[in-house]
């Protein structure tokens, strides 16, 4: 995409059609990753034993971990890309790219060494018991000690594509390594292929990430003459204002996913005090209500880049009639999914685990977390604007409030009040008074800019 195709999607295409072509590719792309998650957790839950379908549910804080450097390079420069487009200053576009880029490849490689070399205690840490430390180990061999750096670049890379409009490509790039994972899976869990079981979930996923990451080298490489992505070494000068812009947004949105997973850690431990079934039923859970919630997260990372070129171009009408839009479109479609994850969610654990136990389990875990939804989509697109905008400082307050303030405290509270059962409440109880924050600080942020514009169109009277 050349730099006038990028300025007509950013200043003049429809509205409609602007956030179509930005998260419709981005939404099917997170789809496509949680469909691979599930996979896992599928052709694992066909084995039946309870302690291998375990074993990825404890293993899922440290690979979402994975999004804590995701997020502060890939969040961070994306964001400092995207308004640096919509002040048509090209060179901190490319100098941020290359920032983010070999930033996110050293810490991938140290997370690799970190992880090796502190597996036995973080293993504990997870909840892994004796009966579920092993398989759970062998998974995290190839996700982190072996996978580490291509799960992060892979991720990186499309946030930085996608900031510069290119949002097909970034998808194309995400799913090409999804694809291949699902493709993987059986061969390498079932008994009638390798029989690895959760070790062969982690070792596709190991595969599946390092195709991801070629797929992006070789569109760099052909694209090399028309993009501002930049990943060549002489480019990485981290000056001063590199780093305050990457990490201003990064670093806070880095932090919101370290408090995920140590909401997700804090759970599990909960969970698996009443055993390998419920940790289990917890696990397909969560998994099946990350589909909607990475629809939501889909529509919040399409639109960043339209909003932060606006918001850097001063156009403060175009970017609330964006954010308005998918506001509409996103919140309603969410509700919609809640009444049909309530009513349902019974056939959909069903789906992963034939035991009636965990049935049984996962069908009132679920009926707790998909309320959450429409609520969530909220937080997320409220979040999202902070970030599009560089205001780091807004997404870390509701991070904290999310985790520390509400949700953990709610696990603690709802699991005396209602054992079990009370802890798939508590996302919700902290995203219903999240949800009302945000209508308030958007308000107030977009009166402020409005106010800007008419300050400035007074000034040029």
């Amino acid at each position: 995409m050349d730099n006038n195709q990028k300025i007509q999607l950013f200043e003049n295409t429809s509205i409609p059609k602007a956030v179509m072509t930005m998260s419709i590719p981005t939404i099917i792309s997170s789809l496509v990753m949680v469909i691979y998650n599930l996979a896992d957790t599928y052709f694992v839950g066909m084995l039946n034993n309870p302690i291998e379908n375990a074993a990825v549910t404890l293993a899922a804080p440290v690979l979402l971990a994975f999004n804590a450097v995701n997020n502060l390079f890939g969040v961070g420069s994306s964001s400092m890309m995207s308004r640096a487009l919509g002040r048509k200053d090209y060179d901190t576009v490319r100098r941020s790219s290359a920032f983010g880029f070999f930033c996110a490849l050293f810490s991938g490689i140290l997370f690799s060494l970190a992880y090796t070399v502190f597996q036995q205690p973080l293993l504990k840490v997870l909840g892994a018991n004796a009966e579920t430390i092993k398989a759970t180990g062998e998974y995290l061999k190839w996700t982190v000690s072996c996978g580490a750096a291509p799960a992060i670049l892979n991720v990186v890379m499309a946030y930085m594509v996608r900031a510069e409009g290119a949002s097909l490509h970034a998808s194309i790039g995400t799913m090409s390594g999804c694809l291949l994972n699902i493709v993987l899976d059986p061969f390498f869990i079932m008994p009638w292929g390798l029989g690895m079981g959760a070790g062969g979930a982690g070792l596709a996923t190991f595969l599946s990430n390092c195709v991801a990451c070629v797929y992006f080298f070789i569109l760099l490489y052909i694209k090399r003459k028309n993009t501002c992505v930049c990943i060549r070494p002489s480019m990485f000068r981290p000056d001063r204002s590199i780093v305050v812009g990457v990490c201003g947004v990064g670093i806070p949105a880095s932090i919101q996913n370290l408090l995920n997973v140590t909401g997700m850690t804090v759970l599990n431990n909960f969970t698996s005090s009443f055993g390998s079934d419920a940790v289990a039923a917890m696990g397909i859970s969560q998994k099946i209500n990350m589909v909607p919630l990475q629809v939501a997260l889909g529509f919040s990372q399409g639109i960043m880049p339209l909003i932060s070129y606006n918001y850097a171009s001063g156009n403060t009408k175009r970017m609330k009639k964006t954010f308005f839009f998918t506001a509409r479109l996103a919140i309603s479609s969410m509700a919609l999914v809640a009444l049909g994850y309530f009513v349902g969610s019974g056939t959909m654990i069903r789906l992963f685990m034939k035991n009636e136990t965990i049935v049984a389990y996962g069908t009132r875990f679920l009926h707790g977390m998909c309320l959450a939804l429409p609520f969530m989509c909220t937080d997320f697109l409220a979040v999202g604007v902070f970030q599009a905008c560089g205001l780091g400082k807004k997404a870390l307050v509701f991070a904290l409030l999310r985790k520390i303030v509400l949700e953990i405290p709610a696990l603690y509270i709802l699991n005396g009040i209602w054992p079990l059962y009370g802890l798939a409440y508590a996302q919700t109880t902290a995203e219903v008074v999240l949800a009302l924050a945000a209508l308030v600080v958007l308000y107030r942020l977009f009166s402020g800019l409005e106010k800007r514009d008419r300050q400035r169109e007074g000034k040029a009277v």
